[in-house]
This record gives structure tokens, C-alpha cells and sequence, in this order.
């Protein structure tokens, strides 16, 4: 429990309750927070039963019966005396359930779903009872889950009259919306796409550029509300977010929304890329994943890929999606043109074989990048490759973890005492370059970002190390230098280059001679033929498609990016800035 609302302000310590009742052992924890959802997980003889089942039912009757009884029973001043539901008593709840059965019986399409039914009538029982028991003993923390359902109770109520009024208004039922929606002609949902668009510029050229038959456009306005710091009677008073559930069709909210009347299978979020972009995207994801969680479910969201790139050259242009397609783009002009012979033997490298390997030298510079930037200097991750560090294993002998500690030391670098772990069963050490290791590698100015390197089961399994590890394997049977570079009709302009990182400098510098780069920030900037070839026709186009993975990890990383708790969004921020490949503000 402590674990779920870590990122959470918890209104009070865990409440536990357990007990046995016909042989059923029952354990629950409830621990409300200060948000506006309810996350409750169930369990029976510890298999996750996420279709939920009797046990679940039994819980939220009884959570329901207990509190109702407690503020009816005179505890409360009038003024926090109100009709609550059981909806009202689980916002910003969360709780664990878990029960262990002898005959347990499973149903559900992925028997996940407890079908005993004698469950209810004990779960129901015991928690009402342990429950009330735990009010009457605790009357300050009674109180604040009573007002926070209380507070839930009017919220609905103002929802209801928001709702109310915006029918009245034809706001909700009003499917043309005059002036935003550009509708398609096609009836079949599972025909329809609706882009999302952000703004009226890209708006206008997706409208000139899409497919009428089967392409609906809704153009908007500037950024939506984050849902994630709102009740729903705010949610509901958004004139942007009121279009969007207007033109899906599925109505919204616990008393109407239903997803077999979404109108489109095919919803497209479509932003521009650059930060404002980014933002607009992360807002419009937070609202489909807290208030229509089955469009994810069903595959129904999808983010465009507009590219970031048009390349030139003469009357040639074509487009292309990022950093990396850009990066291969220029190293094929390269590889077209120029040979490769490897050190002093007789092997030479061309066209494809040397394309592979230059992108291999590209990717694998790409993520040593990415360890300087962390402090790391790349002289030090080449040594462990060539001692062989690759996994577990060499971290649990202590003789090759003495001879790669000796090796470190011949290099100059600083390392401490083998330490055993034995909570992970491995031997770990910490390399620090010395001063003069800095000063020979240039690093004297940066002394202050190089880090300590602890060489643990962290590194080893990181997917930089690994990934790395791969590509310097792959590089090894080519890294022959010096290279001898020549043109393939004749041996004009050739030169020798004495190491692989600047033979990779060389190859993009020479690719990019003669190209026009131009780098898109938003969709506005490409006409509406652009839009289409590049980002809307469905025999061209990339499309990703969302899925949750790891349901708590995704309620996580959007409580913490879009809560209302600074703290866990600093250290987020603070643990993975140097992960940013790229940052346009």
C-alpha cells in the first residue's frame, strides 16, 4: 500500500484488515489520497484476478455499508451530512484485497475473475465490521474520508448539472460541430479516422489534405485542461475537451460513458514536434487513459509521426521521420560513392557491408555520447568490453574481477576495494579516473562532471551497456585501422584516417555535401499535399499505436508528470534529464 501511494499525499496511515471467516483468509488494506480516482487491486491464492469477482464486490459493499453507517449514526456535524454512493466513498481510494480459498473457482475470458459466490457475503461482512470498528476508534481520520466523499458527492452533483446543461445547450449531442469538426463520409466506425489536431493553421491544411471518404479533422485550440489536477464538473466545463467527447460519440463520465458507441476506430493525436507539441500530446494522453481507458484497451488511440525532416537535392526532396533515418540517409550517399580497405591487408569494405558497419559506428558513438553525458568517459566503458564484462557471471568470480581492477589500475584510473554483495550475490567495485587520466583524455576542464563508475549489476544490465556491448562486437572484425578511404571509379581524393570515430566524422561531413536539410517544428509549415504524402496517407504513413504495458508503472509516471505533488516530478526530472536525446525550447 505504501508502495501504490508513494507518489500520493496519503490522508492517513494504512488501514489493515484480516481475518478468517469458513475457512476463507481474508486480508485487505484501504489508504485514501488526494486524488480523484480510486485504485483497488484484488487477489485470490495470490493470482491477480483483474476482472475482479465476488471478492472485489463483497469488498465495496462493505466499504460502502461501514462508512454510510458511521456518518448516519450522529458522528458528523450537519454540515458534512450528505447522500454519498459508492462511487463518492472510492474517490482517490486505494486498496489491496486479498483472499485465499480452497475450491477457488475462475471465469472471466481470461480466468481472472473469481466466480465464488459465497465470498461476497464474508468479504462484505468482515471488512464492515473491522472497518466501523476502526471509524469509531479514529474519529479524526473518519472525518476526513467522509468529507473527501462528501466533497466527491457535490463534485457529481455539479458534474450532473454541467452535463445537464450542456445538453439544454446541444454541446454534447450536437455531433456536425459547426466550425471545429470536419466530419467524413464514411458510416462504418471501423472505417472513420479522426485526426486530432493541434491548432488552426495544421488544422486547415489537414482538412485540405486529408481523404474525405473515410478522414474526420478536429482542429485545437491551444492547450487542453490536465484532467490529472481536476474534478469532473471542471473536466466537463472545457469547451476543447467537450468537443473532443462530442465527436467520439461515447458520452462520458460513470452514468454514460459507453465505448460501443465510440464513432471512430481510429483515433489520431497529431502535434507538432517540438516542446509545446510534446505537452499537448501528454494532455490529450492523460485524458484518454483517465476518463476512456477501453479506447487504449481496444487499440483505438494512435499518435502520427509527421517527419522532422525534408532532405534535398536539386528538384529531390524526401522526407524523413528523425535523427536517425536522417543519420542512415547520410551515410548511404557516402557508402554509394567511397571504398573502404582495412589496415594492411588486402580486405576492403563497400556498399552494403560498409554501410552496416558506419551505422554501427553511429549507433554505437550515439550511446557512448550518452555515457559521457552521465559523467562517464567512453576510454573507460572500451576497457570492460575488451576484459569481457558482460554479465553476471564475471561479476561473481573474483579472480577476473581482481585482473579487470588490476588492468584499470595499469590505465590510470582509481579503483576501490572489491566489495561483495551479498544481497545480489555479485562482487562490485568504483572506478574514478585519476588527474592525469583526465588531463590525457582532455577532460581536465570537466573534471567536475566526470562520475564514479560503480561496475555492478546496475551497469551491466543496463540497455546502454548491453546494447554497446552488441555493437562493439559487431565493429571488432572491422576495426583494422588505418583506414584507407578511395572513391569507387578512382583513387582521386584518398586519404588514411587512423581511427574509427573519425572515419564516422568523415563519412556524414561528406554525406552531407550538396544536401538541403530543413527541419520541420510544426505541421503548419507543410502544405496540405505535404501532410498528406507524409503523415495521413495510410499506404505511406507511421502511426503508433498506445498500449499500457504495466498498468501501475503507466498510473505512476502519470500521477508523478501530471499530479499535483511537485517533489516526485523534480526527482523524475533530476533522474533522467541526461536520457534527453533531443531538446527544442
Amino acid at each position: 500500500m505504501e508502495y501504490l501511494n508513494k507518489i500520493n499525499s496519503s490522508l492517513h496511515k494504512p488501514i489493515f484488515i484480516e481475518g478468517i471467516k469458513n475457512d476463507v483468509q481474508i486480508e485487505v488494506a484501504i489508504q485514501y489520497n488526494d486524488t480523484f480516482k480510486e485504485k483497488i487491486f484484488s487477489f485470490a491464492n495470490n493470482i491477480n484476478t483483474i476482472e475482479g469477482g465476488f471478492h472485489l464486490i463483497g469488498f465495496k459493499a462493505g466499504l460502502t455499508r461501514s462508512i454510510n453507517q458511521y456518518s448516519t449514526n450522529g458522528n458528523l456535524p450537519k454540515n458534512l451530512k450528505a447522500k454519498i454512493s459508492g462511487d463518492d466513498i472510492r474517490e482517490g481510494l486505494t486498496a489491496v484485497i486479498s483472499i485465499r480459498i480452497k475450491s477457488p473457482q475462475f471465469e472471466g475470458q481470461t480466468k481472472t475473475k473469481l466466480g465464488n459466490s459465497e465470498v461476497k457475503g464474508l468479504v462484505e461482512s468482515l471488512v464492515n465490521e473491522k472497518l466501523s470498528m476502526f471509524l469509531e476508534e479514529n474519529p479524526f481520520i473518519a472525518k476526513k474520508i467522509i468529507t473527501k466523499a462528501i466533497d466527491a458527492a457535490r463534485a457529481r452533483d455539479a458534474a450532473k448539472r454541467a452535463r445537464d446543461l450542456a445538453r439544454k445547450q446541444g454541446a454534447l449531442i450536437d455531433s456536425t460541430l459547426p466550425g471545429k469538426l470536419a466530419e467524413c463520409q464514411a458510416s462504418d466506425p471501423l472505417e472513420r479516422e479522426l485526426f486530432i489536431v493541434e491548432g488552426d493553421s495544421a488544422g486547415g491544411s489537414a482538412k485540405q489534405g486529408r481523404d474525405r471518404k473515410f478522414q474526420a479533422i478536429l482542429p485545437l485550440k491551444g492547450k487542453i485542461l490536465n484532467v490529472e489536477k481536476s474534478r469532473f464538473d471542471k473536466i466537463l466545463r472545457s469547451e476543447e475537451i467537450k468537443n473532443i467527447i462530442t465527436a467520439l460519440g461515447t458520452g462520458v463520465g460513470q452514468e454514460e460513458y459507453n465505448i460501443e458507441k465510440i464513432r471512430y476506430h481510429k483515433t489520431i493525436i497529431m502535434t507538432d514536434a517540438d516542446v509545446d507539441g510534446s505537452h499537448i500530446r501528454t494532455l490529450l494522453l492523460t485524458f484518454f487513459y483517465r476518463h476512456m481507458p477501453e479506447m487504449i484497451d481496444n487499440g483505438y488511440l494512435y499518435i502520427a509521426q509527421p517527419p522532422l525532416f525534408k532532405v534535398g537535392k536539386g528538384k529531390k526532396e524526401i522526407y524523413l521521420k528523425d535523427e536517425k533515418e536522417l543519420n542512415d540517409h547520410i551515410l548511404k550517399r557516402t557508402c554509394n560513392k567511397k571504398n573502404v580497405k582495412l589496415g594492411e591487408s588486402e580486405e576492403i569494405l563497400s556498399e552494403h557491408n560498409l554501410y552496416i558497419f558506419m551505422a554501427n559506428l553511429s549507433e554505437y558513438f550515439s550511446i557512448i555520447s550518452k555515457f559521457k553525458e552521465k559523467g562517464i568517459i567512453s576510454d573507460l566503458i572500451e576497457i570492460l568490453f575488451k576484459e569481457g564484462v558482460e554479465n553476471k557471471d564475471f561479476l561473481q568470480d573474483q579472480q577476473k574481477m581482481i585482473q579487470l581492477k588490476d588492468t584499470l589500475n595499469k590505465n590510470d584510473y582509481k579503483v576501490s576495494d572489491i566489495i561483495w554483495n551479498n544481497e545480489r550475490n555479485i562482487y562490485e567495485m568504483t572506478v574514478t579516473p585519476s588527474f592525469d587520466k583526465q588531463k590525457e583524455l582532455k577532460l581536465v576542464d570537466l573534471s567536475k562532471r566526470i562520475n564514479p563508475l560503480n561496475i555492478s549489476r546496475n551497469l551491466i544490465y543496463s540497455n546502454d551497456f548491453q546494447t554497446s556491448l552488441m555493437l562493439s562486437k559487431n565493429i571488432l572484425k572491422n576495426d583494422k585501422p588505418p583506414f584507407y578511404i578511395f572513391n569507387k571509379e578512382d583513387d582521386q581524393d584518398a586519404l588514411w584516417i587512423d581511427d574509427k570515430e573519425k572515419l564516422l566524422s568523415y563519412f556524414i561531413n561528406e554525406g552531407k555535401k550538396g544536401l538541403g536539410i530543413q527541419r520541420y517544428k510544426g505541421l503548419g509549415e507543410m502544405n496540405p499535399l505535404q501532410l498528406w504524402e507524409t503523415t495521413m496517407n495510410p499506404d505511406k504513413r507511421t502511426l503508433l499505436q498506445v498500449k499500457v504495458e504495466d498498468a501501475v508503472e503507466t498510473d505512476e509516471i502519470f500521477t508523478v508528470l501530471m499530479g499535483e505533488q511537485v517533489e516526485p516530478r523534480r526527482e523524475f526530472i533530476n533522474d533522467n534529464a541526461l536520457e534527453v536525446s533531443m531538446l527544442d525550447i
